[in-house]
């Protein structure tokens, strides 16, 4: 009997966290995602994304080669420091993914994305743990910081955290392109399904990574990010 409660406890705990992670990542939490796209806009633009297949070309190399996988490990890492309460490792993590941030634009959208999710959890899911994170982290707050560091506090498990995620980085992607590129949702859906095992993938050996890890191969990306800034159309702030 003893077993059997335990077990139950275990089930009902794992289904709160995960329910947790898909309301914190969902498209309709007040963190203003739907505001940028990471540079695709200028990758529509310049003819780099043009139909479902570029496009997933496009979200894989920034998913396993740019920003999508040093957020996960950066994520890890905010977690990993919150959970050993190393409130010095946190803040030199945090300024270390701000800097990492290669344009102005990409700067905000991860420092705006930040500071709203932290501020938006902080005040529908108080705990001591966050309110305690919260004032370690004042001022300019990177948004893979703000995930790992919110699971961490309330003791969401660092791998299930880290696959959300990267999963969410991907779908908010998708969602920018299904807006400005020439995308219709049945192949946005399809790109999305075709690398969800990678995202899992890299979560199942991300999770465990340190800032050792951290690297990037997206330079194009990194351009077209600056080029965005002076773009003469655009619906999007990244």
């Amino acid at each position: 009997m003893a077993t059997s409660t335990a077990m139950r406890m275990r089930i009902t705990t794992s289904m709160t966290d995960a329910l947790r992670l898909m309301a914190w990542l969902s498209p309709t939490y007040p963190v203003g995602a739907f505001a940028y796209s990471h540079g695709l806009e200028w990758a529509v633009e310049c003819g780099d994304v043009r139909d479902a297949a570029t496009l997933a070309d496009w979200l894989s190399d920034v998913l396993e080669r740019g920003a999508g996988r040093n957020d996960m490990i950066l994520c890890a890492c905010a977690h990993r420091a919150v959970t050993a309460g190393d409130d010095a490792d946190l803040v030199e993590i945090n300024d270390l993914a701000l800097a990492l941030a290669p344009s102005r634009e990409l700067h905000l959208e991860t420092s705006q994305q930040g500071r709203s999710f932290l501020d938006a959890t902080l005040q529908a899911w108080p705990c001591p743990a966050l309110a305690e994170v919260a004032a370690r982290l004042e001022g300019r707050l990177a948004y893979p910081i703000a995930v790992g560091a919110a699971a961490g506090a309330h003791g969401v498990a660092r791998e299930a955290t880290v696959a959300a995620y990267g999963l969410a980085f991907v779908q908010n992607l998708v969602s920018a392109a299904l807006r400005v590129a020439p995308v219709g949702q049945s192949a946005g859906t399809a790109v999305l399904a075709s690398l969800t095992p990678r995202v899992a993938a890299l979560a199942e050996t991300l999770h465990a990574a340190d800032r050792d890890a951290l690297g990037s191969a997206t330079l194009r990306l990194d351009l077209g990010s600056f080029r965005h800034e002076t773009q003469y159309s655009r619906i999007f702030r990244s």
